[in-house]
């Protein structure tokens, strides 16, 4: 059985608009990545690391190391984003390399201490800009979902 996964760029039907998806992915995905490379974004993110049950190995390289380690995944990330536009495995390999990556910066809301607060009701509050910039990547992680779907084969009706 062959499997045949698709790319947006190269569909004629009702996943060409998707591409507009990837090449927004791409941008972020290499902003985000280059800004790793600095001091300012080293430091920023660092305390993301330091609490995170998943990343929190990388504190072994130093708050420079760690982020330039996280600034090449991003932007290897893109570069298979980008190759995904005209091949179909690199399609869905970028799509569930940019899921995991939102996957691991979303569960920073919960990992990382002070950035929620619970209201009396015991509601999570919104309450920090960190936390606000954060949940933005829910977002993206719909879109790469949304990328990832559209990159799998179509399933088979069943008999």
């Amino acid at each position: 059985m062959t499997v045949h996964f698709r790319v947006a760029e190269k569909s004629s039907g009702s996943y060409w608009h998707l591409a507009l998806l990837r090449w927004s992915m791409v941008a972020i995905f290499i902003w985000f990545g280059i800004q790793k490379f600095t001091p300012y974004a080293a430091e920023a993110i660092a305390p993301l690391i330091e609490h995170s049950p998943f990343m929190s190995w990388l504190s072994v390289f130093g708050v420079g190391g760690q982020a330039k380690i996280v600034g090449t995944i991003e932007l290897t990330t893109a570069a298979v984003l980008i190759i995904g536009s005209v091949n179909p495995i690199a399609s869905a390999l970028g799509a569930a390399m940019a899921c995991a990556t939102f996957l691991l910066t979303t569960s920073f809301v919960f990992s990382t201490p002070g950035i929620t607060q619970i209201s009396p009701f015991g509601f999570p509050i919104i309450s920090t800009l960190l936390e606000q910039f954060l949940l933005k990547d829910v977002v993206l992680l719909a879109v790469c979902l949304t990328l990832l779907v559209a990159s799998l084969p179509p399933r088979s009706a069943a008999p």
